[in-house]
């Protein structure tokens, strides 16, 4: 027979096989491998939260820098800024008492939900692609990496059969709550560090724990003893993670240990024998975390109460701030089956914590019955009331209407630190609350065969149908002005020197602070929207005092008048622009009454020069 040259349909499997064979003889190739097909259900639960997220927020990524959260977009304004500020500890330019905003006084970063963590870690993203794309990017990975932690919280610790896990993750990730607080709350959005904190502490209890005492060949009882290489290094870890999560958030940081605090003390009376063997282990190694962890917040803390521009109490009213009670059997407007007028019953589209609606609630109930007599689940249980019920407030409020009805709140108002949070986000530790009991009661169906297997799912499924969130409604904004994005600013204003825009931005007209975003926070700008002392006796306010300029300009903006100007008015805008330290003042045409803003500020400041789409005077 005569031989002939392989087609190229022969060839094709002898490349694979050397294909495979090349990839089998590289070590690392065959442990990735491994690795995947081990993991692939993981990767799977992961990819769907990561593509539900996505599509949640997906009104922002066809440009990140012309769109905004529709529902709250001064928000969005001051946590682009914060990414931008944040970014530059990239640069090595980065302080505690930031300069960049406030001129010449400044502001505290950690007094304000500045996510440092978030924004430092993601400086590169800022840096290349601008601060509106890492917003949008959080935005969504909060959601998805925050389903995948407590999916595998509940998976690898609570040993959940995966689609068990699955569910309770998903609860956990898009329930109300954080679908809510994704228009723009970056800081209480950021939950992906409380499962590893769970998972911490119950590691540490378990290292904790000696065991039941037994006796030897000799009749004498004898016990193991506490783990103490496991105890150490859960403490440190804890220590690392409650570090971590105080630089993206400490008001989910507080909520998590409230919710743990009552839950450890619900399980200990629930299963005494075990406090007594694990409550000294224990105790010492959460104070070995405390040490290790003020180590390094010990200075943050102290300058966020006590240091330069800090603030030492809350600013927002408990009594406004609280959750009607009604909310909690109403579906929030931004799930499938909400309506929008149940949103009279909120302050606003960010704080639909409490909306789980009445099937959830009832099916919940159920299955912490159906769970059985478990420690877990009475801890569940009087966690969730206990939290739920401090969501109300100082006061009960019934569809609007204050009862006089004192609530739970009112014991614990007015404390050091509890102040700082507002009553109605207490309802957002109920979504891993009740994730855990779902979980429980839909683990218990899945591995029994009879007719709860069915049953159950179906119910949860059910119940769980109405709070599927709906994508969060986005919609353009204005351009930030050439003058800031092709660099043209650097004429008027050293690098790090003040740039006064006009009008100047405040906390509910927070706009102008984009130009420093986009600037990469390369410049300073007076006033803003921020939290510092300037409320009564330096108690905390938002925002600053106005200059007697900045509240003239402010006047001009808002109706066109020009008023008129003497020497004493020039006299008081020197003044002013030598306060705030500035370089220059700009004006584009885009705003409010312009025309009249600008003959103001020549009458002011003299000329203008145009530069690129401003008007602009040297000060």
């Amino acid at each position: 027979m005569s031989s002939a040259a392989p087609t190229a349909s022969d060839a094709a499997p002898e490349q694979a096989f050397r294909l495979a064979d090349q990839v089998n003889r590289r070590p690392w190739a065959t442990r990735l491998l491994t690795a995947v097909r081990r993991h692939r259900a993981d990767l799977l639960a992961a990819l769907i939260f990561a593509v539900l997220a996505g599509w949640l927020t997906h009104g922002l990524w066809p440009d990140p820098g012309a769109r905004t959260l529709a529902l709250n977009p001064e928000d969005q304004t001051l946590y682009e800024w914060f990414l931008a500020v944040d970014a530059r500890a990239l640069l090595g330019d980065f302080d505690l008492l930031t300069d960049r905003l406030n001129a010449p006084d400044g502001v505290n970063l950690m007094a304000n939900t500045t996510v440092i963590a978030l924004g430092v870690l993601f400086s590169p993203v800022t840096l290349l692609l601008g601060a509106p794309v890492t917003f949008a990017l959080l935005a969504a990975a909060n959601l998805a990496g925050t389903a995948v932690a407590w999916y595998l919280l509940f998976h690898r610790t609570l040993r959940a059969r995966r689609l068990a896990a699955a569910i309770g993750g998903g609860l956990c990730g898009f329930g109300p709550g954080m679908v809510s607080q994704t228009n723009s709350h970056l800081h209480m959005t950021a939950q992906w560090l409380v499962p590893v904190i769970v998972w911490l502490v119950v590691r540490l209890l378990r290292a904790s724990d000696p065991g039941p005492a037994t006796p030897d060949e000799a009749g004498r009882t004898r016990t193991s003893g506490p783990d103490r290489r496991r105890l150490f290094s859960s403490a440190a870890g804890l220590a690392a993670a409650v570090t971590a999560q105080v630089f993206i958030g400490e008001e989910v940081l507080f909520l998590a240990a409230i919710t743990l605090l009552v839950m450890a003390v619900s399980y200990a009376v629930a299963d005494r024998d075990l406090a007594r063997r694990a409550l000294p282990g224990f105790a010492g190694g959460l104070a070995i975390a405390a040490g290790l962890a003020l180590l390094v917040l010990g200075y943050p803390l102290w300058f966020q109460f006590a240091g330069p521009q800090g603030v030492a109490d809350g600013m927002f009213t408990p009594a406004y701030f609280s959750a009607d009670l009604s909310s909690w059997w109403t579906l929030s407007p931004l799930s499938v089956a909400g309506r929008d007028e149940s949103a009279r019953l909120t302050t606003g589209p960010a704080e639909y914590n409490t909306f789980l609606g009445w099937p959830l609630l009832l099916v919940t109930a159920v299955c912490a019955i159906w769970a059985g007599r478990r420690r877990l689940v009475f801890a569940c249980v009087v966690a969730g009331l206990v939290m739920g019920a401090l969501s109300l407030g100082p006061e009960v409020v019934l569809g609007g209407t204050r009862t006089a009805i004192p609530g739970p709140y009112a014991l614990i108002g007015g404390l050091p630190v509890v102040d700082g949070a507002l009553p109605m986000r207490f309802a957002l530790a109920l979504l891993p609350i009740v994730a855990t009991l779902l979980v429980l009661a839909l683990d218990r169906a899945l591995r029994s065969s009879g007719r709860a297997r069915r049953l159950v799912p179906l119910a949860v499924g059910v119940a769980l149908l109405p709070v599927f969130p709906s994508p969060l409604p986005t919609a353009g904004r204005p351009a930030v002005p050439e003058f800031i994005t092709g660099g043209h600013w650097r004429k008027c204003v050293p690098p790090g020197g003040v740039l006064v825009p006009v009008p100047l931005p405040t906390p509910k007209e927070p706009g102008p602070m984009r130009w420093a975003t986009a600037a990469d926070a390369g410049f300073g700008l007076p006033e803003g929207f921020f939290i510092g002392p300037y409320g009564r006796g330096g108690t905390a306010a938002m925002g600053t005092f106005k200059q007697p300029t900045s509240a003239l300009l402010a006047d001009v903006a808002r109706r066109g008048d020009q008023p008129a100007i003497g020497d004493e008015q020039r006299r008081q805008a020197a003044r002013d622009a030598d306060f705030w330290g500035a370089s220059c003042v700009a004006l584009t045409d885009d705003a409010p009454h312009a025309g009249s803003l600008r003959a103001t500020l020549d009458q002011l400041y003299g000329p203008s020069t145009r530069i690129a789409d401003a008007w602009t005077w040297g000060v």
